[in-house]
């Protein structure tokens, strides 16, 4: 495989203000390096990428610190192969069960949230099809178009899907994570609703906030890690790191490597 990989960095987090921030830069937790994956959305050869980036940065790290894979959600839709990575993410998540591969959590986009709407029900979920659905289909083998509404086509392609659908498929949608906090960093798809308490978020801004987040230089009480938005450059500031680069549109995956307090990022081309 010809791995392309953009060049780790530093990145130093800027002057940080004691009155409404930590007064020092923010730490993963003890023995741990983080890999925080921006949105995959359906790009098969992208993920393969990033996870060989991740294991060669592991040949390289002689500090010794377990690696942490966090998939910041919609790894779904839009892409041409939404079934190879839940597959290949599937088999990711067995190996961290089972101690034979890498430890790993999973968030909830609103991608994966919408085809569970839609599983549930067709008619009130199918404006699904029209932002990644249809393409998300096709890689079950069903064929979709977007901006279908009629109740009858919707629940005949929820049907299809039921009986196309792994099992463990369901199962590992079913199970993801809204947000997760390690050591001084939350990692959500989104973002949070700047004011509200981390333990008082709405799963609605968990996975679809953009504004007033994005543009907010409050302290959340942790530095938020998040995908969702896409950026033409991953976003490191002080009170957030987004990491959403477009893999779809751009066949450019970004991660960021959080390890005691260094911050760098990663990146591959699919």
């Amino acid at each position: 495989m010809n791995l392309s990989m953009g060049s780790f960095f530093r990145q130093v987090f800027g002057s940080i203000s004691p009155s409404s921030r930590p007064e020092e830069r923010p730490a993963a937790p003890n023995g741990w390096c983080l890999y925080a994956i921006g949105d995959i959305h359906g790009e098969i050869r992208c993920l393969e990428r990033m996870l060989a980036a991740i294991d060669q940065d592991q040949n390289l790290d002689a500090g010794g610190n377990r690696p942490l894979l966090v998939f910041l959600g919609d790894v779904i839709d839009r892409g041409a192969d939404s079934r190879g990575v839940l597959d290949r993410l599937c088999r990711l998540k067995a190996a961290a069960v089972d101690g034979s591969g890498y430890a790993c959590h999973f968030l909830s986009g609103n991608h994966e949230a919408a085809m569970l709407d839609f599983i549930a029900d067709p008619v009130a979920g199918a404006e699904w099809l029209s932002f990644g659905g249809a393409e998300t289909l096709a890689s079950y083998g069903i064929r979709a178009s977007t901006g279908i509404s009629d109740p009858i086509r919707c629940r005949s392609l929820r049907d299809s899907l039921n009986e196309r659908l792994p099992s463990t498929h369901r199962s590992f949608l079913q199970s993801l994570d809204p947000m997760i906090t390690l050591g001084d960093y939350l990692f959500v798809h989104a973002g949070v609703r700047p004011g509200v308490s981390l333990d008082r978020q709405k799963q609605e801004d968990l996975l679809w906030i953009r504004e007033p987040f994005l543009s907010s230089s409050r302290f959340h009480g942790k530095v938020v890690v998040h995908g969702h938005t896409p950026v033409a450059e991953p976003q490191i500031l002080n009170n957030r790191i987004g990491v959403d680069t477009g893999a779809y549109a751009t066949g450019t995956l970004t991660a960021v490597r959080l390890c005691g307090q260094d911050c760098r990022l990663l990146a591959v081309s699919g």
